[in-house]
């Protein structure tokens, strides 16, 4: 039986998957997701959560669009050619590095029917939790995002939008990290 509780920070680890300027310049509502990635960066720093970058063939794909680089020059980031990351190795020895507390790896990037579903399910397959950032992932075509969100909700990953996780990870308000991650989402006026 499956028994559903709410995320604490202490049970969390951001991955950042391929948010690349060359790919990014062909992904439906790219501003949003760039947008959310640096969100979901900014609150994972200031929740101490562990973080983890993925490019894909970073010299023929470039490097992540300027404000996603900017936010992660401290975080560790494995270039990859497989679209499951979980197949790259350097990343699997991050991911199985993490210890236990951490049971759930939060998705974001693209693009959502391929790497970001195959990483999901190489995270799935190894017995983590899934939750994909439902405004920070974004493929190409609109219906190929929306088949790989329904394809992800079937196989078992928590879909949702970036501030339910957030809220969910903060829990109450009046915190330290409340009062800091607050002006972040006000900020973005959506």
């Amino acid at each position: 039986m499956m028994t559903n509780s709410l995320l604490t920070p202490d049970k969390v680890c951001l991955q950042v998957v391929d948010v690349q300027e060359s790919l990014m310049a062909k992904i439906h509502n790219a501003d949003r997701v760039a947008s959310t990635v640096e969100l979901m960066i900014r609150c994972a720093k200031i929740f101490n959560i562990p973080i983890l970058a993925n490019t894909q063939y970073i010299k023929g794909l470039g490097p992540y669009v300027a404000g996603v680089e900017a936010l992660i020059a401290d975080v560790q980031r494995f270039d990859k050619i497989e679209f499951n990351a979980l197949a790259n190795k350097a990343t699997q020895v991050f991911i199985e590095g993490l210890g236990k507390t951490v049971t759930t790896i939060v998705l974001v990037g693209v693009e959502t029917h391929i790497c970001i579903y195959q990483t999901a399910i190489g995270l799935l397959e190894r017995g983590y939790k899934v939750w994909i950032v439902a405004d920070g992932v974004s493929s190409r075509k609109i219906s190929d995002h929306q088949a790989g969100l329904n394809r992800l909700q079937g196989v078992g990953a928590t879909i949702g939008p970036a501030e339910m996780l957030i809220y969910e990870l903060l829990g109450k308000a009046g915190t330290k990290e409340f009062k800091q991650i607050l002006p972040l989402i006000i900020s973005r006026g959506e």
